[in-house]
């Protein structure tokens, strides 16, 4: 850590006595370090923040002005920080025993006296392109960006190191780029070209493996990580979700190199483009990724409301690596982002149909034939359209009725022996007691002309902050006419019209009892609904009419969706009757009706998908206090942070798509160094800024702040967010062609690689370590896309509760499929991605950090899948002799001749292994026929679990 601080204050540029002061290269690091803990975002003692400008020149609690610009000695915070009082000395001495240093008090009352220029923090400041520097060693560069890099090193008297060999270069790249090493053919092809032209030759190995189908596989796995892909729904049941259609297009997306602002779009808003294309629905599948607690008595609006909370925190570290997720409960502690704005935001993702249903609802079809795809997702719009038009049309006749009566019953009862239904002198009807889900509400009124009856449901409260209650849904609705006699005359009802469409139930299904009218999970509001009649009839004077209101819904598997408060009304009126029993509107469902047997007639998979309510339904968002769900304070509208740069010149109220827009835009200053940043990682092994997740004042700043920017701003507008071409210029760059071999010296003064100064060394990721031993193992599937399989694991490593599934392992080549296909059970992942630091997916993971146990040499070693893998590799080790054969493995791996001390040390392995198997017949026949082949496959096993396979 100590070297990480010494190389970091080494390239921090140094204040000489003529240069200004300079705010967030100076000042902010002081400030964060000694002052914002008491006086930030979060807690302002003193009512003191140092976070805005305009609090650090305002007035504290003691009424004195924090800091005067020009005046170090008439600003408070000067006289606090010298005063030799303990009780008003700043920062407190019991908190901070040594104080600010003398210079950094000089340095303070030099940035007052200079006029307190403020400056926002590097990240929240757009990119601009930074002048091509001069070097020395001009014979280096190959492009704009090794020139920044070397303009670093040389300031450091530091020199790069020399150019890896061919083999290194050619094996790292393949890694690299595909996520798999080379085969013997493709290096002898290369070294064959080479010969006559490096360049050329290197130029083609590069654009073989952006154009393989490979591609898009390696690249997935980072991206899925940030999606948190999963194939369960997490929690405690943890049940099975089928969203790997989400997997394909991400992977689809990467080998067609789809420019990363169409990819950002598509995933955050694709349910909201104009004209969609097939698969962009699926696209928004990223933001359905959100854990589902499926476990009976949870309350569905809390954990829709932890899934929106979700997208907001993985889209701020997904695309803007910013702590935003900070937010949720009060202002930002160290970046100037107000508790406000975290709701502001949260309010483009409140709006979507999902709610933490068991049934994942909404979803789309993938289809099984590409072909179908586009018709299916066109069929899926044209059916919500369809349904959606037909209830404007008769809500709009219904909307115009005014002759209204509300009902005075004679008797109101609920059907449960505890449940209670009484009539307020307002109207409304308040049920009591204890009401389970089948209640049946009765209610007798007398008797009149009927056309409508309008069912009001009502929150329990008046206070708008508070209507967040468990739902109210009718399933049935019943009206009977009761002569004097008793004789009873059903009164016939034909649609149900929905003062909007919106969940999982049809609302006309209520006539016929199994759809459902009101709101679920959760009541957000009063709701109406006009139950219209086939036919208006007089009723006699002395009948009454039986209203039985049905309940069969619960939220949260045990929960009743009753109504609790509700009103009805009658009206005579017959224009909604002769509307909805016209033959145009019969011919409106018949058009519904074929529509939805035409989706259905394609076949496919249902995935979750993001859809966003109509407006209608819009929900109320409100800022939580101190990030409380349940205390819950103003109303708020969607807006971007105004420290990013919102967008420019948008009316009216900013959608989803907007903010997608806007994030891939050129007003918002992150998303691009964080892409540019994140793809040097994956290549150099660590970012350019090392918190890949933090790029804000808590973070570590930027090892080379020119080069970040002049990556982002070629990634943006140079390639136009297309990472295929990025890449391209950067593993081509003499940056990245620089041997990985390292000097004690530089190894000491830039532990981490930070500055570039050699070639990348890293070992290889979870997925890597496994899609290279199917490789040289001559196992390995290429079979791209579908449903996750199940290759071999450990016995008793899944055991889930309650679902009763098990790791049923695949067979065929389903069995040696790459790394990416495989099943992803978030309480249970694969143990050995998990023990070579791949997430649980659990959140969003912006950044993997590599440990070094020794389970990972256990996981290669003896994990059974290794065994097999080793079992095929010894069996392509070819030679005449043991030492041939190991050599022939070890080039296999490394593409070099094995040194003879490896072979001389392997060859030993062999023989007393082989002489081991020889007397346990039983062990070795195990692994093969012979002891000596057993033996062999112990090397092979070794081969794979060694540093020369494992790093790249």
């Amino acid at each position: 850590m100590r070297q990480t601080l010494l190389l970091l204050a080494a390239s921090l540029p140094v204040l000489h006595a003529e240069e200004a002061v300079d705010f967030n290269r100076d000042i902010r690091p002081l400030l964060n370090k000694n002052c914002t803990t008491c006086h930030g975002g979060v807690k302002q003692a003193g009512e003191v923040s140092f976070i805005f400008r305009e609090e650090v020149l305002g007035k504290g609690e003691s009424g004195k002005q924090v800091v005067v610009p020009g005046d170090p000695a008439g600003s408070e915070m000067i006289r606090r920080i010298k005063s030799s009082d303990p009780d008003e000395k700043m920062p407190p001495p019991e908190e901070h025993p040594h104080g600010l240093e003398p210079a950094q008090i000089a340095l303070l009352e030099r940035w007052i006296k200079e006029g307190a220029k403020w400056g926002e923090h590097w990240s929240f400041q757009k990119p601009e392109e930074p002048p091509v520097p001069a070097v020395k060693n001009a014979g280096w560069p190959k492009a704009d960006l090794d020139r920044l890099v070397l303009a670093k090193l040389e300031a450091l008297n530091l020199s790069p190191s020399p150019e890896a060999t061919p083999a290194e270069w050619f094996r790292r790249v393949s890694l690299d780029l595909i996520g798999l090493p080379p085969s013997l053919e493709e290096w002898n092809a290369f070294q064959q070209a080479a010969a006559t032209n490096p360049q050329s030759a290197m130029e083609a190995t590069v654009d073989r493996l952006l154009a393989s189908p490979q591609f898009g596989e390696r690249w997935a796995a980072m991206w899925l990580d940030l999606a948190r892909y999963s194939d369960t729904m997490g929690f405690e049941k943890d049940p099975h979700r089928d969203i790997w259609p989400f997997r394909d297009w991400v992977i689809r997306a990467f080998n067609q190199d789809m420019p990363f602002d169409a990819f950002t779009v598509k995933q955050l808003a694709g349910d909201l483009l104009e004209n969609p294309e097939p698969g962009d629905l699926i696209a928004t599948g990223f933001h359905r990724n959100t854990q589902n607690n499926t476990e009976g008595g949870t309350d569905d609006e809390e954990y829709r409301t932890a899934a929106v909370m979700d997208r907001v925190n993985t889209t701020w570290t997904a695309w803007n690596a910013t702590t935003f997720g900070c937010v949720q409960c009060h202002s930002h502690p160290y970046d100037p982002f107000p508790h406000d704005d975290y709701y502001k935001f949260m309010a483009f993702f409140d709006n979507t149909e999902d709610s933490d249903l068991n049934t994942d609802f909404p979803k789309t079809k993938m289809a099984s034939d590409p072909a179908q795809q586009a018709e299916s997702q066109k069929l899926e719009e044209e059916i919500r359209a369809e349904r959606d038009g037909i209830n404007k049309a008769a809500l709009a006749i219904a909307e115009k009725i005014q002759s209204w009566t509300p009902v005075k019953a004679t008797a109101a009862t609920a059907s449960a022996e505890t449940g209670i239904l009484k009539q307020h002198e307002d109207g409304a009807f308040i049920a009591g007691g204890t009401n389970p889900t089948n209640t049946v509400f009765t209610v007798q009124v007398p008797a009149s002309r009927l056309g409508v009856l309008r069912v009001d449901i009502l929150p329990g409260s008046d206070d708008p902050a508070k209507w967040s209650e468990f739902g109210a849904v009718i399933t049935k609705l019943e009206i009977d006419r009761v002569l004097a006699d008793g004789t009873r005359q059903p009164v016939k009802l034909k649609e149900v019209v929905s003062d909007f469409i919106a969940g999982p139930f049809e609302a006309n299904g209520v006539v016929q009892g199994g759809g459902g009218f009101g709101d679920y999970p959760v009541l957000r509001g009063p709701r109406h609904g006009f139950f219209v009649a086939e036919t208006v009839e007089d009723s006699p004077a002395d009948a009454h009419f039986e209203i039985r209101l049905k309940h069969g819904v619960t939220c949260n598997e045990t929960q009743s969706c009753v109504m609790r408060k509700f009103r009805i009304t009658l009206s005579p009126d017959e224009q909604l009757t002769a509307f909805v029993m016209s033959p145009e509107r019969a011919s409106a469902w018949t058009k519904l009706a074929e529509l939805q047997q035409a989706y259905g007639a394609i076949p496919g998979t249902m995935m979750p998908v993001m859809q966003e309510r109509h407006d209608q339904a819009t929900r109320d968002t409100r800022v939580f206090i101190r990030g409380n769900r349940m205390t819950k304070d103003h109303s708020v509208a969607p807006e971007i942070p105004s420290i990013t740069g919102p967008p420019v010149g948008k009316e009216g109220r900013l959608t989803r798509l907007d903010m997608a827009q806007w994030m891939v835009g050129k007003e918002n200053p992150l998303a691009a160094r964080v892409l540019a940043n994140r793809l040097w990682a994956e290549l150099f092994g660590t970012g350019i800024v090392e918190t890949q997740e933090d790029f804000g004042s808590s973070g570590l700043p930027p090892s080379n702040l020119p080069l970040l920017d002049h990556l982002a701003l070629r990634l943006r507008d140079h390639h136009q967010w297309h990472i295929k071409p990025f890449l391209r210029e950067l593993v081509l760059s003499a940056s990245y062609r620089q041997t990985s071999k390292v000097s004690a010296d530089l190894a000491a003064r830039d532990p981490k690689n930070q500055l570039a100064a050699r070639g990348p060394r890293q070992r290889l990721s979870a997925e890597m370590v496994r899609d290279q031993a199917l490789l040289v193992s001559g196992l390995l599937s290429l079979k791209a896309f579908g449903p996750p399989v199940y290759p071999p694991q450990p016995e008793g490593v899944w055991r889930s509760v309650y679902s009763g599934a098990s790791w049923k392992t695949s067979e065929g080549e389903d069995r040696y499929r790459r790394a990416v296909y495989t099943y992803s059970k978030r309480t249970s992942g694969y143990p050995a991605f998990l023990t070579f630091d791949a997430p649980t997916r659990d959140v969003c993971s912006a950044r993997r950090i590599s440990t070094n146990t020794p389970l990972q040499a256990l996981v290669t070693l003896n994990d059974p899948a290794h065994i097999e893998f080793a079992q095929a590799f010894a069996k392509r080790m070819t030679g005449n002799t043991p030492a041939e054969r190991i050599a022939a493995g070890y080039k296999m791996l490394k593409l070099e001749d094995a040194p003879a001390p490896v072979v001389e040390t392997l060859s030993k392995l062999q023989a007393d292994a082989m002489a081991d198997y020889e007397k346990a017949p039983e062990e070795s026949a195990k692994l093969a026929p012979t002891p000596a082949e057993a033996a062999m496959v112990l090397v092979a096993n070794t081969l794979l679990n060694s540093d020369i396979a494992l790093n790249r």
